[in-house]
């Protein structure tokens, strides 16, 4: 069992949590996930294949790749069974996640600021319990969102207390997709040279645009003087007519 060097998982709360026998199942998994140095998002227990339980997981800097899950699942497998939460066969799942990831702990509403999110509230908050917009971040113990789903007498941007969410989550939009591109994109590079490797530059050249790059090789071709062969066809032309300037005499001194 390895402990990431630079994971401080407890020291934030998660603020949105499971009811139920997903609770449960939290209460025994958190501790060893947390002990492990990565931290918990969220569980999930569907009817899927007659029972599955899902455990996202994440690095603290929100990561997770296929042998941190086998080493959660390896970890957490044995525990389960002793604790045995669930009182029937399930088969345990654990993964990232996701792009359209929960939110749960105040940092995942900071750090997603920009993109789109919805939310539903336990209680009845600004007339309605469920929300769809823009997150804008934090404000104290509350997110601020610019909705997108506001009627013409509705307020456009709220103040949502986080602990009073029964759900949040990022909706999957073009530009959540992009952001996760370029991270990979840099995670890679950064990989590369951590390694030691070769890092080539994929930045864009700027380019002339075509009519002025013809007419700065036109200027260029012209300050270089003629081609080599030409030149001697024309001190050839000269000297048939008798006339060199290469080879001017100095007549008259």
């Amino acid at each position: 069992m390895s402990l990431l060097p630079d994971a401080s998982p407890s020291s934030e709360p998660r603020l949105i949590a499971e009811p139920g026998l997903a609770a449960r199942i939290a209460a025994v998994a958190e501790p060893v996930i947390e002990g492990m140095g990565y931290r918990l998002v969220r569980v999930r227990v569907t009817g899927a294949d007659g029972c599955t339980v899902q455990i996202m997981a994440e690095r603290p800097d929100g990561t997770l790749v296929i042998e941190d899950c086998e080493e959660i699942s390896r970890a957490l497998s044995p525990v389960m069974d002793v604790a045995d939460p669930v009182p029937q066969a399930y088969r345990l799942e654990i993964s990232s996640p996701g792009l359209d990831r929960p939110l749960v702990r105040r940092s995942d509403f900071e750090r997603h600021a920009g993109h789109l999110a919805k939310i539903e509230m336990n209680i009845v908050t600004e007339g309605r319990k469920r929300f769809r917009g823009i997150l804008l971040g934090v404000e104290g113990d509350k997110a601020l969102l610019r909705r997108d789903d506001a009627k013409p007498d509705d307020k456009v941007e709220v103040a949502l207390p986080i602990e009073d969410m029964a759900d949040a989550k990022l909706v999957l939009t073009d530009e959540l997709i992009a952001e996760a591109l370029r991270k990979d994109k840099e995670a890679e590079r950064q990989a590369r040279i951590d390694a030691g490797e070769p890092v080539r530059d994929y930045t864009p050249k700027s380019k002339k645009p075509a009519g002025k790059a013809k007419k700065a090789d036109k200027a260029k071709k012209a300050a270089a003087g003629p081609r080599p062969k030409q030149a001697q066809l024309d001190r050839a032309k000269q000297a048939r007519s008798g006339i060199n300037h290469e080879f001017d005499s100095d007549e008259g001194e």
